[in-house]
């Protein structure tokens, strides 16, 4: 028996990043994934070339994105670090063959300020730094002087280690005891509230069990007042609840996406952006 869905208790509106504002309202923006590795857990190694990349990033965006979101290194679970150059080297060049090419804005999923900055002066809109702002004391300078969206993510650990037995005696309240603690540090730090996004980190230092019920109780993290993102795309959860690690997770990734939809998480983070248009379109105009 379904349980009814709580009120939310308060769903930012607006999302403004370096040169533009995102209206977030009942249809959830969907941020594209596109992976510039070889050893992303999903899709490493199908756009690791520049043209593939530079291919992919069109289809992404003539498939109804609102967001790309562009990363150089993976960060699965047990997935080693690499060098700055080693990311530069394969976001740079995807980047400068991008400009003018797409017309929705790019993110630039890193933890390093340099890739973050060289990024920017080639276009990116926002930072997507899944250590929170943590990993490189020059990524919050970088984030208030340039002015660009940023979204901070919730993690325990590094990708080394997250999975490490995760243990939390509450995971949604220490979860949003993170974010909250996390939010006022930088507009503390001089970030602008209306430029943050926060990221309850799915899969990020969390057990399945843990996943599902984040996803469950995703409404709880209005309660900070700022844009929420969440990343479940593909992920392992998915296979553990379907039963199969070999079965395609698009459809189970779509279903997550129209449960978060209805508790109005403003930014789906996705693989697959055309299934999930169609099918939230569909969802959302079946409920009207």
């Amino acid at each position: 028996m379904f349980e009814p869905i709580r009120p939310i208790p308060y769903s930012a509106s607006r999302w403004t990043l370096r040169t533009r504002e995102l209206s977030l309202g009942r249809m959830p923006l969907l941020m594209g994934i596109l992976n510039l590795t070889p050893d992303s857990f999903s899709d490493g190694g199908r756009f690791f070339t520049i043209q593939a990349a530079v291919d992919q990033a069109r289809r992404i965006e003539d498939d109804g994105a609102d967001i790309l979101d562009l990363g150089g290194e993976s960060t699965r679970p047990y997935s080693q670090s690499i060098s700055l150059d080693e990311e530069m080297g394969r976001v740079v060049p995807v980047l400068e063959r991008l400009q003018g090419k797409v017309q929705i804005p790019i993110s630039i999923d890193t933890t390093k300020a340099g890739v973050a900055s060289a990024a920017i002066d080639l276009g990116a809109e926002i930072i997507n730094d899944i250590s929170g702002l943590e990993a490189d004391p020059a990524m919050i300078e970088l984030a208030c002087s340039s002015k660009v969206g940023v979204c901070a993510m919730h993690m325990r650990g590094t990708p080394q280690t997250m999975q490490e037995d995760p243990v939390y005696v509450d995971v949604v309240s220490e979860i949003l005891d993170y974010l909250e603690r996390r939010d006022h540090w930088l507009v503390e730090q001089g970030v602008a509230p209306e430029r943050i996004c926060l990221d309850p980190g799915i899969g990020f230092g969390k057990t399945h069990e843990h996943n599902l019920h984040l996803l469950k109780h995703a409404s709880e993290f209005h309660r900070v007042g700022r844009p929420l993102l969440i990343g479940h795309s593909r992920k392992g959860f998915i296979a553990k609840v379907l039963g199969s690690k070999d079965m395609d997770r698009c459809f189970g990734t779509v279903g997550v996406s129209m449960a978060l939809a209805l508790q109005r998480i403003q930014i789906l983070r996705v693989h697959d952006v055309a299934a999930n248009k169609q099918a939230l379109q569909l969802f959302l105009a079946s409920l009207s």
